[in-house]
Formats: structure tokens, C-alpha cells, sequence
């Protein structure tokens, strides 16, 4: 018998994902490259090494056109997730881009109550005014005096929010659908598709894909490599086992640990009223998370 069960392997995976992608906005801020360009080196090393992998490993990169269309559906909410995200990490710093985008617990429990029948419980109720009362105390303040620049980011976050919900919804449907493609597989494909959709956007907004130095190509490995391919292989691997309202609480893991390395690594200037709100929308994302309604 084995010594751990397959639910705490499970539950182990996506602990150790979380606080690989709470990396993801660290690596950004540190490369010397626009953000649509590290989007899309993120998305071309990883999804190239996970094939490589996946290939090593006997695993199929094909297992037909429903896997595909599913595939594609999810690379593109990724990709529009990563082009927003990007731009949100450097208008407003690596932690409150990574709170705001997390906002996707209440996207995704919506999504259960009116498309799933679902029922909404106390906790998610309470949860949606504490995590408005949590952003007013990080930027509602003051919100008259930030430049028109981190407005512009808040506004990004939480538009991020809403593709990263559609994408782990994709992605969950997607890891769990009968004969589909394996978890590192299946991540492999999505992320080629997100890298090909984001060339499209680094031509279009004129960014250059040069990479000055080898430090910049040592974060993009990071980035590539352990942050998105390890992070998100992990993540899968959790989701098959794990359920969707525990998963969610678990990956609250992110913004928390974003918003440490923010104040840790780049010296984020926070108040008490900013470090309070910051707690109360990550608790707020908590009771959310832990609220998810259950199905009829």
C-alpha cells in the first residue's frame, strides 16, 4: 500500500504548483523585455520542453480534434490572461496584479451558480463586499490621486481576472475529460497554442523579441521552465483528483506569496491601510474559494 493517498499527492501538487507560478510575476518584473514578449517566451520554452517531455515519456501530443478545439479554447484564454496580466505587473507591481487577477474564485463561482445550477453559500455572500471592502483599502483610497497609469493597471487585474477564470475552468474540463490528452501533454499543447496566439500580439503592439543579455535568457528559462511548465504540470496533475472549490483555495497560495517577493524583492512601499486591504481581499478570496457552491 502506498504510503501517502492519492488525494494528499494530489493536494501536495497543487501546493507546490501554486508557489512555483507565485514566481511568474517576479520573473517579469525582472527580465529586460516587453511584457508581451516575456508572455510569449514563457509559453514557447515551456510548451516546447513539455512536448519534448510528454514525447520522452511515450505520451501522445494527439488524441484527436475535440482535445484540439479544447486546447485551443484554453491557449487562448491563457494568452489573453498572460497579455493582460503582463501589462497589469508593470503599471502596479507583482503583488496586487496577482491579488486582483485571483478575483477569479468569484468569476468562476458565478459561473457555477448560473450555468451549473449550483448553490451559493453564506461564505461566498460574506466574501464578495470583504474583498470589495479589500480593494477600496488598497487603492479606493486613493484613488484620485494614483496616476492615470495604475489605474490603468487595476483595470487591467481585474479584466485579468476574468480570462484566468475562464482558463482554469477550460483547463479542468479539459484535464478531466475521458480520453483526452495527459496532464503534461495536454499543458504542452495549450501552451503552444497561447505562444503562437501571443507572437501574433508581440507583432502587432511593435514589442522587439530581442533579449539583450544572458541574464534576461536565464529569468525567461526560469520563467519558461519552472514557473509555467512545472507550475502548471503540477497544477493539472492536482485538478484530477482535487475538488474544484478546494483547488481554488489552494491556488490563493499565488497572491499571497506575489505580494511577499513584491514587498521582499522590489521593496513595495505598503501602509498599514494597504497591507490591511491586501489581507482582507486575500481572505475574502479565501471564504470565496471555500464557499464554492456545491452541486444540486
Amino acid at each position: 500500500m502506498s504510503r501517502f493517498s492519492q488525494p494528499a499527492v494530489a493536494l501536495f501538487c497543487l501546493l507546490a504548483g501554486a508557489t512555483l507560478i507565485s514566481f511568474s510575476a517576479v520573473m517579469v518584473r525582472l527580465v529586460s523585455v516587453g511584457p508581451m514578449s516575456s508572455a510569449f517566451y514563457r509559453m514557447l520554452i515551456g510548451g516546447l520542453v513539455l512536448a519534448l517531455l510528454a514525447r520522452l515519456r511515450g505520451q501522445a501530443l494527439w488524441a484527436g480534434w475535440p482535445s484540439l478545439g479544447l486546447a485551443s479554447l484554453a491557449g487562448l484564454f491563457f494568452a489573453m490572461d498572460l497579455a493582460l496580466w503582463h501589462r497589469a505587473i508593470l503599471l502596479v507591481g507583482p503583488g496586487l496584479s496577482t491579488i486582483l487577477a485571483n478575483f477569479q474564485v468569484f468569476l468562476v463561482a458565478g459561473a457555477g451558480v448560473l450555468v451549473l445550477g449550483e448553490r451559493p453559500s453564506w461564505r461566498l455572500g460574506l466574501a464578495i463586499p470583504l474583498a470589495m471592502a479589500g480593494l477600496w483599502l488598497l487603492v479606493g483610497g486613493q484613488w484620485e490621486a494614483l496616476g492615470a497609469g495604475y489605474r490603468l493597471g487595476v483595470g487591467l487585474g481585474l479584466l485579468t481576472a476574468c480570462a484566468y477564470s475562464s482558463y482554469i475552468l477550460c483547463l479542468r474540463w479539459s484535464v478531466r475529460r475521458s480520453g483526452g490528452l495527459e496532464p503534461m501533454a495536454n499543458v504542452a499543447l495549450i501552451s503552444l497554442v497561447s505562444a503562437v496566439l501571443l507572437l501574433s500580439e508581440v507583432w502587432r503592439s511593435g514589442e522587439s523579441l530581442a533579449v539583450a543579455s544572458a541574464w534576461d535568457w536565464g529569468w525567461l528559462a526560469v520563467y519558461g521552465l519552472a514557473c509555467h511548465a512545472g507550475g502548471w504540470v503540477l497544477i493539472s496533475l492536482g485538478l484530477m483528483q482535487v475538488a474544484a472549490s478546494r483547488a481554488a483555495l489552494v491556488l490563493l497560495l499565488q497572491p499571497t506569496l506575489a505580494f511577499v517577493w513584491d514587498v521582499l524583492f522590489f521593496g513595495r512601499p505598503t501602509t498599514a491601510l494597504e497591507a490591511g486591504g491586501a489581507v482582507l481581499a486575500v481572505a475574502a478570496i479565501y471564504l470565496g474559494a471555500a464557499g464554492r457552491p456545491g452541486a444540486k
